[in-house]
């Protein structure tokens, strides 16, 4: 199996783009770029053990889950004022260094929210609705093409960052056993996707701001 190493596409990042808390877009092209050597790196090992790609095993909702932790992370490392936030499970997921005690915040509003997703447009559910900087990277796996040695290796296609509110939410209900999630609605997800700042022209989403 020949794995490739996938590059991140300077081309598709917004020049325009207004970002917060001093963020720049060298910092979502490096956060990017970390994702795509790991996945290279791992599977590459994989394939000499004779084994399927990371992306292959792994259920969608972990995937998802490493990702985010992974943007996560890599954008902490790049950026020059958020920093991880170091309470468990505590929103957002980068915070502001040294606005809270040890950066460790349960719930705040100084900092960014990161999400992946498989969904274009970027209409992810979370665990509630709040007013935040909301990021949403978008993403693609290839696990159609046969046989499975020729596989494209993940690409992100999409990613979105804006500001957003409780009234750009919709609650979604859940059964009795299910957790309540919320969802931007369609004019929320409109206003997430004005603010772009990633788009694959390889990609067949819609414009952005369409």
């Amino acid at each position: 199996m020949t794995i490739d190493r996938r590059q991140v596409d300077k081309r598709c990042f917004n020049r325009g783009a207004v970002l917060p808390y001093e963020l720049r877009l060298l910092d979502y092209e490096a956060a990017i770029q970390d994702v795509y050597d790991f996945f290279f790196d791992v599977n590459g090992f994989l394939a000499a053990k004779g084994l399927g790609r990371l992306e292959d095993t792994l259920r969608k909702a972990i995937l998802s889950g490493v990702l985010s932790d992974m943007l996560t992370a890599s954008l902490a490392a790049h950026a020059r004022t958020l920093v991880e936030n170091r309470h468990h499970n505590g929103h957002p997921d980068l915070v502001v260094r040294g606005v809270y005690p040890d950066d460790a915040v349960k719930a705040g509003t100084e900092g960014v929210e990161i999400k992946t997703t498989l969904k274009k447009g970027g209409a992810v559910d979370t665990h509630g609705a709040r007013d935040q900087w909301f990021c949403v990277f978008v993403y693609q796996v290839d696990n159609l093409t046969e046989p499975a040695a020729d596989r494209d290796p993940l690409r992100f296609t999409e990613v979105y960052l804006a500001e957003v509110t409780t009234a750009d939410f919709r609650r979604n209900e859940r059964g009795e056993l299910g957790t309540r999630t919320a969802t931007l609605h369609a004019d929320g997800v409109a206003k997430l996707r004005r603010s772009w700042i990633y788009l694959d022209p390889a990609d067949d989403s819609p414009e952005p701001g369409s």
